[in-house]
């Protein structure tokens, strides 16, 4: 599987310190954009398996706030500060679709090191405004973050 041969040529540690500049890079002209003009992208690897409530709404899912995992905390911030959206993504090709449509200027993303890299591509290819979070632990379910970490960068303004 191809998939699986990619995931072994990026350097994770190398992936971090990259992810690293670049935020800062990116830092002043996302703190720029309002609140309303940004959206939230988690992987659907960190939904809760078996335990999830989120409806599913085609290449993503909605949180619907069962508490079955952090993507309920991530949510209800994003919803209080006044975020545009907030997607559980299934899969990084519709991600692009939705940053053309909708017109996005910021984004949050949470990811794996490998579709972080990919993510970073896309955003760098269609000048969007990103803050990037790696994953604590990663892998195709049950995967975590430090919401702490995307607390601090969905905060910033």
């Amino acid at each position: 599987m191809n998939i699986c041969r990619n995931f072994l040529k990026i350097n994770k540690a190398n992936y971090l310190k990259f992810i690293e500049k670049k935020n800062y890079s990116m830092g002043k002209k996302f703190k720029a954009v309002p609140f309303s003009e940004r959206i939230v992208f988690l992987p659907h690897c960190m939904r809760s398996t078996g335990n999830c409530k989120a409806k599913d709404e085609g290449t993503y899912y909605s949180c619907v706030q069962c508490g079955a995992c952090k993507i309920a905390q991530i949510s209800k911030l994003a919803k209080e500060l006044g975020y545009k959206k907030l997607y559980i993504m299934k899969g990084g090709k519709a991600i692009q679709n939705i940053l053309i449509n909708e017109k996005i200027k910021a984004v949050v993303a949470v990811a794996c090191h490998f579709e972080g890299a990919q993510g970073i591509k896309m955003t760098d290819k269609l000048k969007v405004i990103t803050q990037f979070v790696p994953l604590l632990k990663d892998g195709c379910c049950d995967t975590d973050v430090d919401v702490e970490t995307v607390r601090k960068i969905m905060e910033q303004k």
